[in-house]
């Protein structure tokens, strides 16, 4: 019962049907090591000058941006006979200059500098120096507040995830020499992409380095968090050819409902391709031969990792088509040629890169340009086969599930009902209007949604959807027919 009120009011209803939104699915992950990647840098702060040899510098202990948070300060006495004095309040230092009979300054830099380093707390903030020789020194000039400048943190920490716009100079960072650099520009070649970069230690023993990259392949998962975006095209190149990296990129692609392109070491053959395949499941797609690459450092020709340009490739069909569309046959930027050679002929079932894609293993044709031809996974179910299905069905399931926190623990009423089941048909509704799939439905089952279930707040909705296929095999029906001559004699 409502509460007395001789008056009006508005109680605002929260029912009706919620929008839902498409995750985003062209979120690359790249697992690297570089030992060429930018250290943070420590915070600094020069008064006065060494040409007069009154100049002071202060340097944050620690280095990153937090030591541009630290500040100094230098006054003037207020007594007479004061001594000189160095203290410290949270981030600020403050230097009070000494005082002679007359309230005089009297402090030169290098006194300064010996009373202050007796001052633990200052100390902690920063070290301070001059380069006055102490029978040269000066007395400094009061300043008010300044703060420290120049601190930067490391901008690729170890094991952290990092999110690198679309445009290689956000990864300078990772040193314009380096590999992981050059892995980020080829991405970049083929798109603009968003790439969450992980760096991981560099070490000299392979199997310390293995355990390394895998480290950093475990916090693809922590990048939701950390950056906001969920990376779902896993590539940890230069390793990937290993089944240890392989298996461990596999894993993070389940549970990020994403995929993963592996590559095949640079001498492997394409037998040893086909075989590796058996290895692996629906979120993994096989890549060789590696891609040949114009090194601009080097000034050579040298194999790149294939995962590389197809992650890139698979961010930007994503962008320019949608997720339902293959990047078979769609062309690699930036890419002069294959490592190992690779016959094709459209119509040749015998030829090399046909023998691969039968053995649901990818690769790079020369026609019209370099081009990616492959369009299958490593999943044995047909249903699952084509890359294309599993990751429009990741988009729709993924996009279902999160679009519904709000619906979770509310009244399950038949307005409620009708309010999710409203929902995710629109969704369906608009995915088939924007051509990216077929059709689809959400409805309420009854024999599963009983009393005792709801009493135990379970509620099931079902939907299902279709999904346009890649046209991989097309076949034209040839008949000679005499018929068309009869034409000839017509017109005499």
């Amino acid at each position: 019962m409502p509460e007395f009120l001789h008056g009006s009011e508005v109680i605002e209803v929260n029912d009706g049907v919620r929008s839902i939104t498409t995750v985003k699915m062209s979120v690359i992950g790249i697992a690297v090591q570089s030992v060429f990647a930018a250290s943070a840098t420590k915070a600094t702060l020069t008064l006065g000058s060494a040409a007069i040899n009154d100049d002071l510098t202060f340097t944050a202990a620690a280095a990153g941006s937090a030591g541009n948070g630290i500040n100094v300060s230098i006054a003037l006495a207020t007594e007479a006979d004061q001594q000189l004095a160095v203290t410290v309040k949270d981030k600020a230092i403050t230097i009070t200059l000494g005082s002679d009979a007359n309230k005089n300054p009297i402090g030169t830099v290098t006194e300064i500098v010996t009373a202050y380093d007796l001052v633990a707390e200052a100390t902690a903030l920063a070290a301070i120096s001059t380069t006055a020789k102490e029978a040269d020194a000066d007395i400094p000039e009061p300043i008010s507040k300044q703060f420290l400048s120049g601190g930067s943190d490391e901008p690729f920490p170890l094991n952290k995830p990092v999110l690198v716009l679309g445009n290689e100079r956000y990864a300078e960072g990772l040193g314009v020499n380096s590999q992981a650099y050059k892995y980020v520009k080829q991405m970049m070649e083929q798109y603009g992409a968003l790439v969450v970069v992980v760096r991981t230690a560099t070490s000299a023993d392979s199997a310390v380095q293995k355990g390394n990259i895998i480290e950093a392949i475990g916090k693809f998962k922590d990048a939701q968090s950390e950056v906001q975006y969920k990376p779902r095209i896993l590539i940890a190149p230069g390793y990937s050819h290993d089944d240890g990296v392989g298996k461990a990129l596999e894993s993070a692609a389940e549970k990020l409902r994403g995929v993963t392109y592996l590559d095949m070491d640079v001498a492997a053959t394409y037998t040893d391709a086909m075989k590796r395949r058996k290895s692996y499941g629906g979120r993994v797609e096989i890549m060789w031969p590696q891609d040949v690459v114009f090194d601009s450092d080097l000034n050579v020709n040298t194999p790149m990792p294939k995962s590389v340009s197809a992650a890139g490739l698979r961010a930007r069909i994503d962008a320019q088509r949608g997720v339902h569309v293959s990047k078979s046959n769609k062309e690699i930027y930036n890419t002069v040629g294959t490592n190992q050679t690779v016959d094709w002929a459209l119509s040749d079932k015998s030829c090399l890169a046909n023998i691969l894609n039968e053995n649901r293993i990818s690769t790079t044709i020369r026609e019209g340009g370099f081009r990616h031809w492959g369009n299958r996974n490593c999943s044995i179910d047909p249903k699952w086969t084509f890359e294309t299905t599993r990751r429009v069905a990741d988009m729709i399931n993924d996009s279902i599930e999160l679009n519904h926190l709000w619906a979770v623990d509310e009244p399950g009423t038949t307005q409620y009902m009708q309010d999710v089941l409203g929902g995710v048909n629109a969704y369906l509704r608009q995915l088939k209007n924007e051509g990216i799939i077929p059709g689809g439905k959400c409805w309420l089952d009854k024999d599963l949604n009983t009393p005792d279930l709801m009493a135990q707040g379970i509620y099931y909705f079902d939907f299902d959807f279709g999904i346009y296929y890649p046209a991989e095999h097309l076949i034209f029906r040839s008949r000679l027919n005499n018929g068309y001559l009869e034409e000839v004699i017509a017109n005499v």
